[in-house]
């Protein structure tokens, strides 16, 4: 991008020379540290929200209650003065009974949702906004940063500071693209004779680029190291900063004078919090640390905590066969119940969800190894729980494997068993899961009146949990209750930070309603979030041609095909948007040799072949297509046309009759 751009990349080895930068470009500017030793997750996120909520809380309280999830999950402590979001039985469940984690997606969301309250902000002030530190930023900040960059609105400007260009991929592909990368000049380093400069280093936490306090740190006395360590890590207790407890904190007390007992307990509060609310890499990174810290043999509890906590973001984040090996490790360790059953259960649910090549019936051997050491741990009432709980996780195998009634007798005595040995107000969120996967069983068996009073059953325990209203829209749209179906699709984006596949899933069905309207606008909005989104660039394209804006469908396939070169489906809708029919043809043709059954190409190509009189040709086409769309009845119909026009009148008395004219 050119130097002309609006926002701007300060490229920098010092934080206080990218901070002269930024006031040298806006001297108005809205600063904010994005260094992950600061406050972990959303650490610039976080403090960018606390500068801007006063704004909106005063300017505009809607936009704070349309963002309340978004702004909450990233400056928690803002609860105590905007009250809480509707909560969720994920949300209100005890640790001990969490059993739900967020999909690594939610980020994703949430930076998409911010975005759009920093939009809404900049529309009662201009903004100018510096995010420092970005190259030390957690990757929830910096995946933030990499939508703000393109989606801002035009009364944002944003500069991102960092020390180097060595970043993440994706995140550097998207300052390359939407900022201009700005070199900042150093200036002449002056020190003084400080003999403060190792408290200053630590009173940064850790997060100084002075050479000197560096330098003085890596030489200082290892014990006045640790107790300044321990000082800095108790006035930020004293001051009830929690989200310093993501972070700085635990940092602190990891270098402390009590690494393997406080630092231990540090880092496990902050990533048992960050893996409620589905901050995964920060969740990896304080189990990792706590590993390192703890001696297996004599802190085996506290071992296997921070090692299942390692585990589960692993699978999450794509890195299947490194959580395969802790668990692993875990079992060569200890043969206890417990170890047993949260090992066994773990791996029985990489083989049959994350492994790349599944293998379901080594899940249900190590489900089943699992269930086993359920029934040695424990009081009655928690061998229950894990008996059921392992038993669920039998029946996403045995769903997998096909064994659909076995999967829904798995559920239901599941259902039963914690109806008959628990109070109702135990486990409330497993039993809302249940119900769930049992709607899920029965959708799949075809009983989808069922599956419609499970999904009921469970939106009124818990009605502000948007996936069931998504799956409960997806099973009345199977039973053509179209306006019920779009009701849940409304009530789910009320309640969630922007999904794309929420308004992708909505679009289609208004287009199937015929509300092409409604239709294009969810479908742009999609590609606003994610312009990448091939199913919904075909998908807009298609339905802006149908609607004859011949001019914004040509916009979208060009687009598309500059981001997903020789995609066929976008070939196959050029075709149709061309006039010359040399050209239209060679377009089909392109789609035909990417995909030989593109029944959009085929049909298209005979119509050209019909046109010009080789009605043969055409026939030959449209016989294809129907090979792969038996049920379309313009296929049907446009065959039946270019048989009699070949001259094949008995074989075109041959098809529908109502596909005749």
């Amino acid at each position: 991008m050119s130097v002309t751009a609006r926002h701007g990349w300060l490229v920098g080895a010092r934080r206080a020379d990218r901070a002269g930068a930024a006031t040298g470009i806006d001297g108005n500017h809205l600063g904010v540290d994005c260094h992950r030793r600061l406050r972990g997750p959303y650490s610039g996120a976080g403090a960018l929200v606390r500068a801007l909520v006063p704004l909106a809380r005063d300017n505009s309280p809607r936009l704070v209650r349309d963002h309340l999830v978004e702004i909450l999950s990233v400056a928690p402590e803002l609860r105590e003065t905007l009250g809480a979001p509707p909560e969720t039985l994920t949300s209100l469940a005890i640790p001990e009974e969490r059993i739900r984690f967020y999909s690594p997606l939610r980020t994703r969301r949430l930076a998409h949702g911010l975005v759009e309250f920093v939009a809404g902000c900049a529309e009662l002030r201009p903004l100018t906004l510096f995010f420092d530190n970005a190259h030390a930023a957690d990757p929830t900040d910096q995946e933030f940063l990499a939508i703000l960059v393109r989606r801002a609105s035009p009364g944002t400007r944003v500069l991102v500071g960092t020390a180097t260009t060595d970043l993440p991929d994706s995140f550097a592909a998207a300052l390359r693209e939407h900022t201009a990368t700005i070199a900042v000049r150093p200036a002449p380093a002056t020190h003084a004779d400080d003999a403060d400069l190792v408290r200053r280093h630590v009173d940064s936490d850790g997060t100084t680029d002075d050479p000197a306090e560096i330098a003085a740190y890596a030489c200082a006395d290892a014990a006045l190291r640790a107790a300044l360590h321990d000082r800095r890590a108790a006035e930020l207790e004293s001051l009830g900063d929690w989200p310093a407890r993501l972070g700085a904190v635990p940092y602190h007390r990891e270098r402390g004078t009590d690494p393997a007992g406080a630092g231990v307990a540090a880092w496990t509060v902050a990533f048992d919090w960050c893996l409620s609310m589905g901050y995964y890499h920060a969740v990896l990174d304080g189990a990792l640390r706590c590993r390192d810290l703890l001696d297996p043999d004599t802190q085996p509890q506290q071992y296997l905590r921070a090692s299942t906590r390692a585990g589960t973001a692993l699978a999450v984040l794509g890195r299947p066969d490194e959580a395969e090996r802790i668990y692993r490790d875990l079992r060569a360790r200890h043969d206890d119940p417990m170890t047993r059953l949260l090992t066994g259960y773990a791996l029985a649910m990489l083989h049959t969800r994350f492994h790349p090549r599944r293998d379901h019936v080594l899940a249900r051997a190590h489900i089943e190894d699992a269930i086993a050491a359920g029934a040695l741990a424990g009081d009655p009432a928690a061998r229950t729980f894990h008996t059921v709980f392992c038993r669920n996780g039998l029946a996403l195998i045995e769903a997998n494997l096909g064994n659909l009634t076995e999967a829904l007798a798995l559920v239901d005595d599941g259902l039963a068993s914690l109806d008959r040995e628990l109070g109702p107000d135990r486990h409330r969120l497993h039993r809302s899961v249940l119900l769930h996967n049992r709607a899920q069983v029965h959708a799949a068996l075809g009983d989808l009146d069922a599956a419609l009073a499970d999904l009921t059953a469970v939106l009124e325990a818990d009605p502000h949990y948007p996936e069931y209203h998504v799956d409960r829209a997806a099973i009345l749209r199977r039973r053509g209750e179209h306006a019920a179906a779009l009701a849940d699709y409304d009530r789910a984006v009320e309640l969630t930070p922007p999904i794309a596949e929420l308004h992708y899933n909505r679009a289609d069905l208004h287009a199937e309603l015929g509300n092409t309207a409604e239709a294009v606008a969810d479908l742009a909005y999609v590609l606003e979030l994610e312009p990448a989104d091939l199913l919904a660039r075909v998908a807009l394209a298609t339905l802006l041609l149908e609607s004859g804006d011949e001019a914004a469908a040509r916009r979208h396939v060009d687009e598309g095909l500059a981001r997903h070169p020789g995609d066929p489906d976008l070939l196959a809708t050029k075709g149709l948007l061309i006039e010359d029919a040399a050209d239209a043809r060679a377009a089909f043709e392109q789609a035909l040799a990417a995909d030989p059954g593109s029944v959009v190409a085929l049909a298209g190509r005979a119509a050209l072949h019909h046109e010009a009189g080789d009605h043969l040709a055409a026939v030959a086409d449209l016989t294809v297509a129907l090979a792969h769309a038996p049920d379309d009845p313009d296929l049907l119909h446009n065959r039946g046309i270019a048989l009699r026009a070949a001259g094949r009148r008995a074989a075109a008395v041959g098809q529908p009759r109502s596909c005749l004219v």
